[in-house]
């Protein structure tokens, strides 16, 4: 079994205006020492570490529980960090840099050759990196002031549901791991978009990975977009977020695409993860539901469905329910990563 790292206590840092440089402060201490601390940024929290420090980033994967094939996000403070930890092949180097000029710093995450420095234990062993630049100011001040490039997964056990709140955070890895860095909800509220480029005769290919906050509608101008042709098998992930569960709460979710599919059990709680949470729409009016919470209460818009999904899966979990029955949501824009999480999710029961 492999061995956890335990600390006596979490503390909890504020990075408001007033603490502010107290919290890089602290950050940028424990990352010296070679410690992991969990961070805000646009997305979820991460947990992170010195990329250029293996004892670190092994003690990411021990705290996470994270099996060491599924390889690490790596995070630049600064745009011309990037040679530091990837390689940018000539033939795709013009269209990286619109990417960048476009959605950096932000959620998008670039799939690179790495460089040499990069320790094989963040990319589990291939010669690709997973590599951006967020959008949160303090995640990039803390990466400035350390000076090196950090490795940040999702600041949760393997598998489970995403934090977009130090408050989750604790929940997940309380007595894990030193410090936390609060800065609030997170903005956007799910996952990195990560891709793949390759060069082609007229256009390149820009292949979405893992769909997040920037769509495929958003990277149709840069080149031919495309999702992986089949689901990933369950074996080594070729990049991070491949696998194919992941996200899920501790009650079993269910997500239930045709209401015919559904068959309650008698004496079961069930919950619904509403889309609207409107009656005559959706689920809501069609079975008793022991409690029914909306990702976009009355409007159904994609953007509020997607920033309160991990924080709505978390209050069900906590419903004390047998089961979690999730409505599907539209396919378009940030609705194809809404409703990869919820496969995911369900995939795991």
């Amino acid at each position: 079994m492999r061995h956890l790292p335990r600390v006596s206590s979490t503390s909890i840092i504020s990075a408001s205006d007033e603490n502010y440089k107290d919290a890089v402060a602290a950050a940028v201490d424990m990352l010296r020492a070679g410690e992991v601390v969990a961070l805000p940024t646009e997305t979820v929290y991460g947990l992170a570490g010195n990329v250029f420090d293996p004892a670190a980033v092994a003690k990411i994967f021990a705290v996470k529980e994270r099996p060491s094939f599924d390889p690490l996000i790596v995070h630049v403070a600064r745009r011309e960090d990037l040679p530091r930890v990837a390689i940018v092949p000539e033939d795709i180097q013009p269209t990286v840099e619109k990417l960048l000029n476009a959605f950096w710093p932000g959620p998008l995450t670039l799939i690179l050759p790495k460089h040499p420095d990069v320790p094989d234990l963040v990319t589990s062993g291939l010669d690709t990196v997973a590599v951006r630049q967020s959008a949160s100011k303090i995640f990039r001040a803390i990466g400035k002031e350390l000076g090196e490039p950090l490795a940040a997964p999702s600041a949760n056990r393997f598998g489970r549901i995403s934090p977009t709140s130090a408050y989750a955070v604790q929940q997940e890895l309380d007595d894990r791991i030193p410090l936390i860095v609060d800065g609030g909800a997170c903005a956007e509220g799910l996952e990195s978009t990560i891709i793949q480029i390759t060069a082609g005769e007229k256009r390149p290919t820009i292949t979405i990975l893992r769909p997040g906050p920037v769509t495929k509608e958003m990277l149709q101008n840069f080149g031919k977009v495309e999702r992986p042709k089949r689901p990933h098998d369950g074996s080594a992930p070729s990049a991070p977020g491949m696998l194919p569960s992941h996200y899920a709460p501790r009650t079993p979710l269910l997500l239930i695409e045709d209401w015919e599919e559904f068959r309650p059990e008698p004496g079961k709680k069930y919950g619904l993860l509403s889309y609207t949470g409107e009656p005559g729409k959706g689920y809501v009016s069609r079975y008793r539901w022991s409690i029914v919470e909306a990702l976009s209460p009355g409007n159904g818009k994609l953007p509020e469905a997607a920033l309160r999904l991990f924080h709505l899966l978390r209050k069900l979990d906590n419903a004390g329910l047998d089961y979690i029955v999730a409505e599907p949501v539209s396919e378009v824009g940030l609705g194809v990563a809404v409703m990869d999480r919820l496969r995911r999710a369900a995939a795991v029961h």
